[in-house]
């Protein structure tokens, strides 16, 4: 049984919930209701809602298609394919097109009764709610990503504190570390992983908060590019001199202070980091001033990565 999901269940339980209810209520055609729940079961309870608005309106505009044209043409396949001719293109003019089936469906079943009384309205109207109903109530439960959502940042943390003290053993060292590409894979794949949580967690929440999950991640995403354009600083890196050391030390000192350290305090100790540079004396020789190119191009993207980490607060 392992081959049926959280989502079949909860979409067989909910079809044969509104059908019983539909039954209940002495409803006519009461199976509608269990397909319009199977319709009505979107991903995520956001995308459900909008969906349901969308499938109310589509009825509201077939209705009144339907009425008119079968009050005074008759009920007959060929007035229904004028209506379908009618309401379609409107449904997609009026962008609910996602209740075009559901509402045909609907209309057809006045069709079949011949009728268009308030009592046979109710009825579809009631089908409608039903099924819709339904399913919203089922969204109301959703398993939690949050828990899944602070695994990822963890991780994440745990990758960006990892790659940061690597890059400072390599500008002392002048070598790169043969894990570098593997941590790089590794917070890749942890950052798109957290981005679907996130989403997720903010489709299926209504709360004003449900959208910061997403922006830590897009904010730890683009650190992760501006780690990408660190790292290629080091292939033409090829000496060590007093500036490297300071880089490498000041590296550190980020990498160890991640969390517990607030970014501005280190971009007021980066500045002061240029001005020791500036004090300096010139490079002495084209070597030296290249190196040097690289160490302050590597300076102003630690600056970019610490000004990201302030938006999240």
């Amino acid at each position: 049984m392992g081959f049926i999901g959280y989502r079949t269940l909860k979409t067989v339980i909910g079809t044969v919930l509104s059908m019983y209810i539909a039954a209940h209520f002495d409803l006519k055609y009461a199976s509608a209701a269990g397909i319009i729940t199977i319709l009505s079961l979107q991903s995520t309870r956001k995308q459900s809602l909008r969906f349901a608005g969308k499938m109310f309106g589509a009825f509201l505009l077939a209705l009144i298609i339907a009425t008119l044209l079968f009050t005074r043409l008759g009920y007959t396949p060929l007035v229904f394919g004028l209506f379908l001719l009618l309401f379609i293109p409107l449904s997609v003019r009026f962008n609910v097109q996602e209740g075009i089936v559901v509402s045909a469906v609907l209309v057809s079943q006045l069709l079949i009764e011949k009728t268009n009384d308030v009592a046979f309205i109710v009825n579809q109207i009631s089908l409608m709610g039903i099924g819709v109903s339904i399913a919203f109530f089922l969204h109301l439960y959703v398993p939690s990503f949050e828990s899944k959502i602070k695994e990822e940042q963890e991780a994440i943390e745990s990758m960006f504190r990892q790659i940061l003290l690597n890059m400072a053993y390599s500008l002392r060292e002048q070598v790169v570390s043969i894990k570098e590409q593997e941590h790089f894979t590794r917070l890749e794949a942890n950052l798109q992983q957290g981005r679907e949580f996130a989403n997720k967690n903010s489709n299926n929440s209504f709360s004003s908060n449900a959208g910061d999950y997403s922006r830590y991640m897009s904010i730890r995403t683009q650190q992760f590019y501006t780690l990408q354009r660190m790292r290629k600083h080091f292939e033409r890196l090829s000496f060590s001199y007093t500036q490297t050391h300071l880089i490498a030390d000041f590296t550190s000192e980020v990498a160890e202070t991640f969390l517990s350290t607030p970014s501005e305090k280190k971009l007021i100790a980066l500045n002061k980091l240029r001005g020791v540079f500036q004090a300096m004396d010139l490079p002495q020789n084209r070597a030296e001033f290249e190196n040097r190119g690289m160490l302050y191009q590597f300076l102003n993207d630690m600056e970019e990565f610490l000004r990201l980490e302030t938006g999240l607060k």
